[in-house]
């Protein structure tokens, strides 16, 4: 595979916040096992966090509040149920409170405001639960074209700068506001890390 990019501009928090994600494959096989596994325990971190697992969720379809401001997890208040959906069209549909926002008009989010972005708010895929699964279960996942979409490491990690780039969720996750707690590292730090990961293989640790 020859090396690429793809740069994505990001409204982290409004126009004055942009930064750029570079998508750059390193050939496959150039990265090693030892790499590549230190490589998806950062990846873990971050999808494990509750910026990201929140939402990633099971079949009950019901979204999470968890992570430091929360305590002891839950599930979300109001009696909230996305439905098979996964964005509320047969109960309350999510946007009714994550109101769709125009990326140049987000901005930081009080502690007690629905988190918004640029694009309708939903569940991630059933396909894609997180939240409560093991660091090898999510590894054997996105590992599994099957259960990812159709997407490889290259692809995933071309997904992420495609969200950033509308200013969904992915850009969110760093940038949450309302004194939430960010996921780990940084955007760009992390799609570097899915394609270390990838090069190497796609490794899941024994």
């Amino acid at each position: 595979m020859k090396p690429f990019a793809i740069v994505a501009a990001l409204a982290l928090a409004g126009p004055a916040l942009a930064e750029q994600a570079v998508v750059a494959p390193p050939e496959a096989g150039s990265v090693s096992r030892a790499d590549g596994l230190a490589a998806w325990d950062r990846v873990y971190e971050v999808v494990s966090h509750p910026r990201c697992a929140n939402c990633h969720v099971g079949p009950d379809n019901i979204p999470m509040w968890s992570g430091p401001s929360y305590g002891t997890a839950r599930k979300h208040g109001m009696n909230i149920n996305a439905g098979e959906s996964r964005m509320g069209a047969e109960y309350v549909p999510c946007a009714a409170c994550h109101v769709q926002r125009a990326q140049e008009d987000l901005a930081d989010n009080g502690p007690n405001e629905p988190p918004q972005v640029a694009l309708a708010w939903q569940l991630a895929p059933v396909e894609f639960q997180w939240f409560g699964k093991t660091s090898a279960e999510i590894c054997a996942q996105m590992a599994d074209p099957e259960r990812t979409g159709g997407r490889d490491w290259v692809a995933l990690a071309e997904h992420l700068a495609e969200d950033a780039h509308h200013g969904g969720f992915v850009a969110w996750g760093w940038n949450p506001g309302g004194g939430r707690e960010p996921a780990p590292y940084d955007l760009q730090r992390h799609i570097d890390d899915v394609l270390a990961w990838g090069a190497a293989g796609t490794p899941c640790a024994d």
